[in-house]
């Protein structure tokens, strides 16, 4: 059997032991069969009830996913992940969407139940999860910058909304894009400052009503700030990518974190090290938010399982 299966693999699909999959397309560069299956070998070892659980990775072109849902269902996979460009589409094909995924409008993991598929979003999770594990930040009370007006920056938007961020920013280079995503967010921020702008001036702030300096103050001495800065962008997924945003014209953040981890160094994550400020990039993400959908499936505590899954996942993209 290929490590890649196709609808076809699906339609033929004869194992009884409890299956997982992930879907996306192309979904050939997935770390999550490694980190899943080394997560569930590690349950195995302490308990025989997990020793038949497998997780399989399926390439469903968009069309193809109506079809790819009902058969798993119907081979009564016990959850599924999603991955680009799936996890839009799937919200109006699943039976029910969990309350917390409801605002993001997209899912990425789904639960077996009778009735259908339950959908869910890990992904706000697994981000301010790896803010923790790896740069010690909390969202909660912090000003962020936020990169990109995506599906993406869409679920950190509102997983920063949630957690009680003090100010919201976001760039994005296409206003019509921003001009959306704000008028989704609006009414999930309340109170919170939200505000977006698409452009600098030549004197290195935004286009806007609000100065960085006031939003995003930094101590004297040149120490970081309380800001901190997410890309939700996907610039800097090709090697010759430039930063999506120069960090020398802003003031200095407490953390920079980069939601892309191939390549691990991104142009901005270089930026961020020359000024000598705290970052990471989006492996850790990738590892807890799917923790989580493994708690989903399993009710094994994500903060259980993570570390074994940061290891599988580190190794697996070397």
């Amino acid at each position: 059997m290929s490590d890649v299966l196709t609808l076809s693999d699906l339609a033929a699909w004869s194992r009884e032991a409890p299956s997982l999959a992930v879907l996306g397309h192309p979904i050939g560069h997935s770390l999550s069969p490694a980190m899943h299956n080394a997560a569930l070998a590690a349950l195995a070892r302490e308990d025989p009830r997990w020793a038949g659980w497998r997780y399989f990775r399926f390439d469903i072109p968009p069309a193809d996913l109506p079809q790819a849902l009902a058969l798993l269902h119907a081979k009564r996979f016990r959850g599924v992940n999603l991955t680009v460009p799936h996890k839009v589409l799937a919200f109006d094909l699943v039976a029910e969407v969990d309350a917390a995924a409801r605002p993001v409008g997209a899912v990425n993991t789904l639960l077996w139940t009778p009735a259908g598929w339950r959908g869910f979003n890990t992904d706000g999770y697994g981000l301010s999860s790896a803010l923790r594990a790896t740069l010690g930040c909390e969202l909660a009370g912090r000003p962020i910058l936020l990169l990109g007006a995506g599906g993406a920056a869409r679920s950190a938007a509102i997983e920063c909304l949630q957690r009680g961020c003090s100010i919201l920013r976001i760039f994005n280079r296409t206003r019509a894009n921003l001009e959306t995503l704000l008028a989704q967010l609006r009414p999930v921020a309340g109170p919170i400052p939200l505000h977006g702008f698409d452009h600098f001036t030549s004197a290195g702030q935004p286009e806007a009503t609000f100065s960085f300096a006031a939003a995003f103050p930094t101590p004297g001495g040149g120490e970081p700030g309380e800001g901190i800065l997410i890309n939700a962008t996907s610039a800097g997924l090709r090697a010759d990518d430039p930063a999506p945003i120069d960090l020398r014209q802003l003031p200095r953040f407490a953390a920079v974190y980069d939601m892309i981890y191939h390549p691990p160094r991104t142009a901005l994550l270089r930026q961020a090290e020359a000024l000598g400020l705290p970052r990471a990039n989006g492996l850790s993400m990738l590892v807890h938010q799917g923790a989580k959908a493994l708690e989903i499936w399993t009710g094994i505590p994500a903060a259980r399982t993570a570390p074994g899954m940061q290891a599988a996942a580190e190794a697996a993209a070397r």
